[in-house]
Parts: C-alpha cells; structure tokens; sequence
C-alpha cells in the first residue's frame, strides 16, 4: 500500500517513517511538509493512504482533505487532545496523537489493512466511483462519506447540497465540475440542479411535459427534465 506522510514537522516525519520500517505492508512513497507539497504529491503518486496532520502553517489538513476530488484512507496523526478531535466529529479512519508509540501505530495499520481487505481492490478509475469516498467539511462537522452512501447532489449558487443519512453540508463546488468527475454507469445528470445516485433509485413515475418524477430511497424525489428524460429511460432500460 503506497501512502504519504504530511506534516510541517521533519522530526515528526522522520519519526514516523523509522516506525513504519517494521509495517513493511506500508510503503512511503514521499513526505510533504505542507498542503500545498502534498497537493502536488497526490496527484503525481496517487497514493492509497495519507498520513496527515491537521494543523500546519498556510492550509490545514482539513483544507487539503477539501480540495481533493475523492480522499483516499486518512489516518491523521496530531497533537489535537481527543476532546478537541471529538469537536470536529471527523469520522476518519484513526488518529494518531503525538507522540506516537510503536504499539499504537500497530493498531492504526491493522485497521488499515482491514479496511483494504473490505475494498474490492478494484484499479482506481479517472472517474469517482461507489466505491470511492469524499472529504465533506461544513463548519467544525467533518465527514469522510462514501459515494455509495451519498444519494443525491443538488445545486444551490456557488455550493452543491451532498445528501446523505439525515446530513445535507454544502460544498463550494459547481455542479457541472462534478457532474465531469463521477462515473455516469452510477451517478446521472437529471437536471441543471440535480445528480442522483442510480443505486437509491426506488420508483420512477411520469411527470409534466415529457419529464420524469424519480422517487429515491429514503423519500427524496427529484424531476428528471425532458431532455434527460429520454437518456434515463435508456439508462435504466424502462
């Protein structure tokens, strides 16, 4: 598994990376000392797993989380007390306080590797997936969802509305921009202000002027335009 350490702090990288000599199932294939290096990094080495700290000079690590299109696993390693980590209600897969013990760490990289164990190991496609999961941030409230679990996406302005459990964050985002992200064999265009996840599709039912009214799981309906309609049905072999 290829995975990143960031963090502003050589000791603290340094450190790190001596511990993880004995994961061997953990493979370090760079180090950034702030969001903006890491950025780059991610996007050169497409790494599995981040090692990241949350609080850094120029962008946090939450910020940087924000900016990428899908969020690979995330263990955060920081000297945040876990009161203050328990604020933020981050759902990341562990955390790491400084410093980090070896035996500690053994138990962060046993639940890595059981989360990849759960994945279906499948090459990770250009396009976001069900698979894939997003780092959504509205306010202190911080959630790593996976797309699988995300039913709807709305556009309001500048901002999409993820829809997901009881939970609608927004994200500053256009929806066009992530309409070219997501994989169109899971995830379809129903309108100017709708993307809905074909899996929670539960009925579908004629509507004005040609469109379609979609009923979601969960009760949420949204309109399929008439000119999407067309595609849907196609889609959704109707």
């Amino acid at each position: 598994m290829k995975a990143l350490i960031v963090d502003d702090e050589r000791l603290a990288r340094k450190e790190l990376m001596k511990l993880l000599e004995e994961h061997p199932s953990i493979e370090i294939v760079g180090e950034a000392m702030n969001a903006d290096e890491a950025d780059k990094m991610i996007e050169e080495l497409n790494p599995d797993l981040l090692f990241l700290d949350i609080q850094m000079p120029g962008r946090t690590g939450f910020q940087l989380l924000e900016a990428l299109d899908s969020a690979p696993i995330v263990v955060f390693t920081t000297a945040y007390d876990e009161f203050a980590l328990k604020a933020f209600e981050v759902n990341a897969l562990d955390y790491l306080l400084k410093p980090i013990t070896a035996d500690r760490l053994s138990e962060a990289v046993h639940k890595i590797q059981e989360k990849e164990r759960s994945k279906s190991g499948r090459a990770r496609d250009k396009k976001l997936g069900l698979e894939d999961q997003v780092f959504v941030k509205d306010g202190d409230r911080c959630w790593f969802v996976a797309l699988s679990n995300v039913r709807l996406f709305e556009s309001d302005g500048n901002y999409i509305k993820v829809f997901f459990d009881a939970n609608r964050p927004m994200i500053h985002k256009s929806l066009n921009a992530l309409d070219e992200k997501l994989d169109e064999r899971a995830f379809f265009r129903a309108s100017r202000k709708h993307i809905v996840n074909l899996s929670w599709v539960e009925g579908i039912e004629p509507w004005f002027n040609g469109g379609l009214m979609v009923k979601l799981k969960g009760g949420d309906k949204v309109e399929v335009s008439r000119r999407q309609a067309a595609k849907f049905k196609d889609l959704m072999s109707l």
